[in-house]
């Protein structure tokens, strides 16, 4: 018995993980119990030395003095300070102010607002859970597609999985031994095309189905100037001038980088825009700064409304996206800059109250401990795991699949997909992810396309029926029962889980579209990766004056 147990021992240890694991027993403990469990098993058998858990304590001090995770309650913390004081609210109310005019106005509206909250909060349900407490019955009051609504308020919700800086980022960079900022280079690009994927498709079925996207009435649109319009030409005139000044700050950029940080290679795309729409957000808001100053001379309340609203959160977070891209800053840095800057907004907008710091600490300490709490049982299980050379039964698991690296790939965005469905990214980026990487390095695979690869397929399980995430949070606060409209006075019937399910496969296809071309192109992701120069020994020459006295002559 002892040399069965013996000789499948590492898959032995995972099945044991995955019994305590869909017994209900917490993750962190599940973890932590049977790496200890099998760590003393395996003592008892001989397999390992009585020495083998000494080094287990310096391990997990590590951990605790690792500067990378510091990141985490930082960015929540920032994140939870913008979401408790009023942010989400009046980002989807000035949006639908903009938008609102236009068929599936109110969608894109969505769309911009959760962009927004997925790079200030970072976390899919808080996002979700807004848009659908505010958006979901403005939608359904003036006739929106109910599937559609629905899809749309969650998809825009897991653009937290990948939009940087996103959490889920962070924890995957810690795994894989890479730069936080490297792979938020990486993911910039790919979030900003799913974010065009999906408005694309809003207007497209605008187009094809313009009754299932309706715009919002006239009366409904409150911001008007004192003659009655809506004072569409000044906002108009505004965000023309700040895109030429974001134009010409992309178009100089590269001089400006040398003078600030001293870099004199040519900038990446991904760090251009991040610091073209930053100095032109700033410019937009010292307009309407100066305008409000002198009255309101020059631009319609509409306009007032919607870079008051909108502007100090942009700046906010390409401050933070820039400061760590150029390299003035690390993240950690960048999460602390990100939480000050999120406590002045409130401040600014006299939204900050001790109970709204009070409950946003309580919420970052509660996540943190709880990301601790798994980092620090993955690392028990991991210890003995690889002590039972269980990486190398894994490494020799996927060399049998047919195909080499492409085979591999297909296979692990299958089996992220579905882990995805049923466990939390955190559990899955400190169980799965380690297990992989020596997969992936030795097919050769960037490591930094391979996080942010991960990223978009677990953002595309939050979605996928029957346990997706998002669809759980939506449900949650979506209409139970039916309901009198409190504005129309209608009666409106409730949303049913089924029209939830219907609603995201409007959007999945997108998200698979976009895993599939990440494969097919790496370089949307590795083309923006900062690689340090090649250095050919060779070229080296080391300069001798045979002239010069030798100090071994003194």
């Amino acid at each position: 018995m002892s040399e069965l147990i013996t000789a499948h021992f590492a898959p032995m240890m995972f099945i044991g993980l995955v019994l305590l694991l869909l017994s209900g027993l917490p993750v962190a403990f599940a973890l932590a119990a049977t790496g200890l469990f099998f760590g003393f098993l395996g003592i008892s058998l001989g397999l390992f030395p009585e020495t083998l858990f000494q080094a287990l304590p310096l391990r997990l001090f590590g951990i605790m003095q690792n500067e990378t995770l510091l990141a985490i309650p930082f960015f929540t913390l920032m994140g939870l300070i913008l979401q408790r004081s009023g942010m989400a609210e009046e980002l989807l109310e000035t949006a639908g102010h903009l938008f609102g005019p236009l068929r599936g106005g109110l969608a894109i509206a969505v769309v911009a607002v959760g962009a927004l909250l997925a790079a200030s909060t970072g976390v899919v349900a808080a996002a979700v859970i807004a848009m659908g407490l505010i958006s979901l019955p403005v939608m359904l009051r003036y006739g929106y597609h109910r599937p559609f609504a629905a899809g749309v308020i969650a998809a825009s919700g897991t653009l937290a999985q990948i939009v940087p800086p996103s959490l889920v980022l962070i924890v995957i960079a810690d795994q894989l031994g890479r730069s936080v900022g490297d792979l938020y280079r990486g993911a910039l690009i790919p979030s900003l095309l799913l974010i065009a994927l999906y408005l694309l498709l809003i207007l497209l079925i605008a187009l094809v189905r313009p009754t299932w996207l309706p715009a919002v009435p006239p009366e409904a649109r409150h911001l008007r100037t004192e003659k009655g319009t809506h004072g569409y030409p000044s906002l108009l005139w505004l965000l023309a001038a700040a895109a030429g000044v974001a134009l010409l700050t992309g178009r100089h950029y590269d001089a400006l980088r040398l003078l600030l940080a001293g870099h004199s290679t040519p900038a990446p795309l991904d760090e251009t825009i991040v610091a073209a729409t930053t100095i032109g957000a700033l410019f937009t808001f010292t307009v309407a700064l100066i305008d409000r100053l002198l009255g309101g001379r020059f631009l319609s309340p509409l306009a007032q409304r919607i870079v008051w609203a909108m502007i100090p959160p942009i700046i906010l977070i390409f401050l933070v996206l820039g400061t760590i891209f150029i390299g003035i800053a690390t993240p950690t840095e960048g999460g602390a800059m990100g939480a000050v800057g999120a406590l002045l907004i409130a401040l600014l907008k006299r939204r900050l109250s001790w109970e709204i710091l009070k409950t946003a600490l309580e919420g970052t300490t509660k996540l943190s401990i709880f990301v601790l709490a798994i980092l620090l049982g993955s690392t028990i299980f991991s210890f003995v795991f690889v002590a039972a050379d269980g990486p190398h039964w894994v490494k020799q698991l996927f060399l049998q699949l047919p195909g080499e690296a492409l085979g591999f790939l297909l296979v692990v965005n299958l089996l992220l997909f579905s882990l995805g469905m049923f466990l939390d990214f955190f559990e899955i980026a400190f169980i799965v992810v380690p297990l992989l990487v020596p997969v992936a390095e030795h097919f050769g695979l960037d490591l930094v396309w391979f996080g942010v690869m991960i990223a978009i397929n677990l953002q595309t399980s939050f979605l996928t029926p029957p346990f997706g995430f998002a669809l759980f949070y939506l449900r949650s606060v979506a209409p139970t029962h039916p309901y009198r409209d409190p504005v129309t006075g209608s009666l409106l019937p409730a949303v049913r889980t089924i029209e939830i399910y219907r609603g995201v496969f409007f959007f999945i296809p997108l998200q698979l579209f976009l895993v599939a071309l990440v494969v097919i192109w790496p370089e949307l992701i590795t083309a923006q990766i900062q690689k340090p120069p090649s250095l050919n020994p060779d070229a080296i020459t080391i300069p001798f004056d045979e002239t010069a006295p030798s100090p071994w002559n003194e």
